[in-house]
């Protein structure tokens, strides 16, 4: 079936752009934007999902006060195959779209009955960049395999919750995006069980997962790495990234170490948390971070609360919302797995030279870790 998009010139297979080239379930393209008020006044977490083996388009969003009340509203429908503008999608009353390719986009959720409305447009001070690409394998199967992009840059608009308005001063927040496709695994990635009758999955010993987004004046730090319950490596991804407005070159970072510290009774990043991170050019930065804020990705639909997670079909106009302590460590821990943190960070350079930056930790921590004192699930 043609839809608008098989106007580009952006055909890989002889086929048209209404289906992925399989059918397994767990593919997905998600998109996801995220930031906070440095105060910590404010956090906002919003994004949109396509499953096309599912026949599934959902989105969402989620405003978090300082203190913890959070605020979601969340919409799912059928995938739209008619002839709708490139670049621009939407669920109920939930737009997104692509104003400027690589640069531009906007997240608008209008007026509803839940209460809570957003109009976000997020400029890219900072080159989009690449992760490293995500393929594994279990028992010959493969397990993931996906890609995604990332950019940080300067946030506009308003929110209104229960009515009232926020205006949003670009100076004062910090604010992120990614874009992702591909199979993923695990709730943590928005994907869904495939039923019953399959082999149970291998469980390990723990699993740590942990990325850092740290923006500075003059230079954004981007790490993540998946270790096993003893350190041993999985993966690895990291860059340092330079301004657009001074060329938007990047360098890439060879290591990071991590030294950290976990809230009482919570696997959750804790004050005076640190990373080493050792660059290309053999000069090392050691980054400090203090949290502000969390959000939990769960909530919007990462993993089921409340009845309902992305990619369910829920019909063709699903709307519901509800509003929770995200603080509540009993409220949050169905949805617990994948974290947000959203911080400060003061990084050292080797000359003694110290700078302030605002930025993100997300964290997947399960299992045993020697290391950090935890022996099992």
């Amino acid at each position: 079936m043609l839809t608008a998009h098989d106007e580009l010139l952006a055909h890989q297979l002889p086929t048209t752009f209404d289906h992925v080239e399989q059918a397994d379930l767990r593919w997905t393209e998600r998109i996801v934007m995220y930031g906070f008020d440095k105060s910590g006044e404010y956090t906002i977490c919003t994004g949109l999902a396509r499953f096309p083996n599912r026949n599934v388009t959902d989105a969402y969003a989620m405003v978090v006060r300082k203190g913890g009340e959070t605020k979601v509203v969340r919409v799912s429908t059928q995938i739209d195959t008619g002839p709708v503008g490139l670049g621009s999608y939407t669920v109920g009353p939930y737009t997104y779209s692509v104003e400027e390719p690589l640069k531009r986009t906007r997240a608008v959720l209008q007026a509803n009955e839940q209460g809570l409305e957003i109009d976000l447009t997020l400029d890219g001070d900072f080159p989009a960049y690449e992760q490293t690409p995500a393929f594994h394998r279990e028992r010959g199967r493969i397990k993931e395999n996906a890609r995604r992009f990332y950019q940080n840059g300067t946030v506009t608009g308003h929110l209104v919750i229960d009515g009232e308005r926020v205006e949003i001063d670009p100076d004062q927040w910090w604010f992120g995006r990614d874009h992702s496709w591909g199979l993923r695994y695990g709730p943590g990635g928005g994907s869904l069980s495939e039923g019953g009758e399959l082999q149970p999955t291998e469980i390990p010993a723990g699993a740590l997962y942990y990325m850092g987004i740290f923006q500075f004046d003059d230079e954004l730090v981007h790490f993540a790495q998946r270790e096993d319950h003893i350190g041993n490596r999985i993966q690895f991804e990291g860059e340092v990234l330079t301004p657009l407005a001074n060329g938007g070159g990047s360098a890439p970072i060879i290591d990071v170490d991590h030294d950290l510290t976990f809230r009482a009774g919570r696997r959750l990043i804790g004050d005076g948390s640190r990373f080493t991170v050792h660059r290309a050019d053999r000069s090392t930065s050691e980054i400090e971070v203090d949290p502000i804020s969390d959000f939990w990705p769960g909530l919007g639909g990462y993993q089921e609360f409340k009845g309902y997670a992305s990619g369910y079909w829920r019909g063709t106009d699903f709307i519901d919302g509800f509003t929770v302590n995200g603080d509540d460590a009993e409220v949050v821990a169905p949805v617990s797995m994948l974290s947000e943190t959203l911080c400060e960070v003061r990084m050292k350079l080797d000359d003694g030279t110290e700078k302030v930056g605002h930025g993100l930790v997300e964290m997947v921590f399960l299992g045993a870790n020697p290391r950090y004192g935890f022996e099992g699930w």
